[in-house]
């Protein structure tokens, strides 16, 4: 494995813990020790305090793939000025409830950036980089849009790195 940022190889497995506290109704604080945050999963969206648990899992998709995509076009000399991600998931009627498509929009403003290079880096970042998009199932189709400098491109298919498609050696 290797680390985009820095290009180190590391084979060592990465351990993350993190610890989730009821504190009523369907609220937790959630997160590593002196770094917490609310997840509200209770009644309707209206009634919440802060994100529940799928819309968590969006969030580090969205962050996980974009700081991947900043990093890339930074080394191609071409750095990210502006940024945001929408993330839109669609999910099964019936429970389990599970999300089963992802369409998301990059957003990005930025002197000097290539849309190809954009795309081959949200590309490299489902590919090959985003943990979080890797630990999804193989069967959430995922589709990319970029939006660059206000020009809007077509949607492609993302795929998703998956331990069959990248046997170990």
């Amino acid at each position: 494995m290797t680390d985009v940022a820095s290009g180190n190889a590391s084979a060592a497995p990465v351990i993350a813990t993190t610890e989730a506290i009821w504190v009523g109704g369907h609220r937790f604080e959630a997160g590593p020790d002196g770094r917490r945050h609310t997840i509200d999963a209770g009644g309707g969206t209206d009634e919440r305090t802060a994100p529940g648990p799928v819309e968590a899992l969006l969030n580090a998709v969205a962050t996980c793939s974009a700081i991947d995509v900043i990093d890339i076009l930074a080394k191609r000399r071409t750095p990210v000025e502006k940024m945001s991600v929408v993330v839109t998931a669609e999910r099964r009627g019936e429970h389990p409830r599970r999300v089963q498509r992802l369409d998301i929009e990059y957003r990005i403003d930025g002197e000097g950036i290539d849309p190809e290079q954009a795309k081959r880096a949200m590309q490299l970042s489902f590919e090959r980089y985003c943990s979080v998009a890797a630990s999804l199932a193989s069967d959430i189709v995922t589709e990319a849009r970029l939006t660059l400098n206000g020009e809007r491109f077509p949607p492609v298919r993302q795929h998703v790195w998956s331990p069959a498609a990248n046997p170990p050696g």
